[in-house]
């Protein structure tokens, strides 16, 4: 993600000073050069990564692999629209810097606004007091998102108001920027993006993205092997394309509430059946189990995702580990092994939890794992003293070969557990995590 972002600033960089380099100075004093030129490159990169946060905002599949699944993706999403948000800051301050400037180092030099007439002239007014409030705008909602100052249901519908913006900050930069940049590369770059952007955009709108992998279908069971766990399992239609173990699906239970990413806890069978083993963490999940009932219509959008088993390396030791409902990919992938066992695969599957007594998929585990003598088993009970840590995972291998760890869980747990790893791991070691968050 850092590589393809830092190259996607970089090109922009090169087509501005390209562009730069062809127009000049002009009569501009240094100082106004500096604010005026910082100016319009802060506005380039805040529309291009925001034209890139709207394209990666459409689930673009011919993304996954390269940046190693959709939970990638959203990171990416995020952080992109994180750097946007930054640059539309800086754009906004040097636009209000001119008084400090002026009182500093006088009018001389400062760059003449350039100069038109009629409509185009008309347009560039309405684009710059268009751009002005939506920025505001903009910031506001990424201080909501970014604080989760409201549940998600709610901060749902101020997240569908983005691609609304967009169009506004798009028109916003394609009447304002300056006019040499058109008859550049600069310019044919800024008019790529603002198309794709404003497409994926109008998709958003008209509520488009992920339509063609949707499937209907209906809960087929509803249970609640744990008090704050609900097991339900859908058939779905034949537009179902099938999963792989390890996948997520987007599920929507209620038109009304959106569409929610869960993990696929059952191994493709052929018979279109998926379960999802959901866990109470906020408000929207701890209402579901009275929500929904067998019967009840599902729509399913999917899969998505490389948390795979084919994705391991066949001549790395294999550590997995789980964290609570991060079990969910590991059982998939359980269930998938014991249809197809692989007389190769040598794992330790370790799993935390904070009371073994009444976690139900223990035995569940015992039973998968009772058939595949590759995969070892370790329970890890917290509430008795049991909790996994780095040095507990690295003693128990010599470090001289290579080994992959594929996590699922808090990121927290995640955190402690890579840098304890990189701190005591002797040999080459690889750390698979999910990172899929929907803000």
């Amino acid at each position: 993600m850092k590589i393809f972002l830092t190259g996607f600033i970089a090109l922009l960089v090169i087509a501005w000073v390209g562009a730069l380099s062809v127009s000049g100075q002009g009569a501009q004093s240094l100082p106004w050069a500096i604010q005026s030129q910082a100016f319009y490159l802060c506005g380039l990169l805040a529309i291009s990564l925001m034209s890139l946060a709207m394209v990666l905002a459409t689930r673009p599949l011919w993304l996954e692999r390269p940046l190693g699944g959709m939970d990638r993706v959203y990171r990416m999403h995020k952080w992109t629209a994180i750097l946007a948000v930054s640059f539309a800051a800086m754009h906004w301050l040097l636009e209000d810097s001119d008084d400090l400037i002026q009182s500093v180092f006088g009018r001389l030099g400062r760059p003449l606004e350039e100069q038109f007439s009629g409509l185009l002239h008309d347009l560039r007014d309405v684009a710059g007091d268009l751009g002005e409030i939506g920025i505001y705008l903009l910031l506001g909602m990424v201080v909501v998102s970014l604080l989760k100052l409201f549940p998600y249901k709610f901060w749902r519908h101020v997240h569908r108001a983005m691609p609304l913006l967009y169009l506004v900050l798009a028109f916003h930069a394609a009447m304002l920027a300056p006019s040499y940049y058109w008859s550049q590369p600069l310019g044919l770059l800024l008019g790529v993006l603002l198309v794709a952007g404003s497409y994926a955009a109008v998709m958003s709108l008209l509520g488009l993205i992920g339509q063609g992998r949707r499937a209907r279908g209906t809960i087929v069971s509803i249970a609640t092997p744990a008090r704050d766990v609900t097991e339900v399992v859908c058939q779905l239609e034949p537009r179902w394309r099938g999963h792989r173990a390890g996948q997520f699906a987007f599920v929507r239970f209620d038109r009304f509430e959106g569409h929610h990413p869960f993990t696929i806890a059952s191994a493709d069978q052929g018979d279109r059946r998926v379960t999802f083993l959901i866990k109470a963490l906020g408000d929207y999940t701890r209402a579901l189990p009275g929500r929904i009932a067998v019967g009840q219509a599902v729509t399913v959008e999917g899969p998505y995702g490389h948390f795979e088993l084919p994705r391991r390396n066949p001549e790395a030791r294999q550590i997995w580990v789980a964290g609570g409902i991060g079990i969910t990919p590991f059982i998939a992938w359980l269930e998938a092994l014991r249809a197809k066992p692989d007389a190769s695969l040598v794992a330790d599957l370790h799993y935390s939890t904070r009371n073994c007594e009444g976690d139900p998929f223990v035995e569940r585990l015992k039973g998968l794992c009772a058939d595949l003598p590759g995969v070892s088993l370790h329970i890890h009970d917290s509430q008795a003293g049991g909790t996994l840590t780095a040095e507990q995972l690295a003693s128990g291998h010599d470090g001289l070969h290579n080994t992959e760890v594929w996590f699922c869980g808090p990121r927290a747990f995640a955190k402690r557990l890579r840098i304890g790893l990189t701190r005591a791991w002797r040999g080459r070691l690889r750390f698979h995590q999910e990172a899929f968050e929907m803000r």
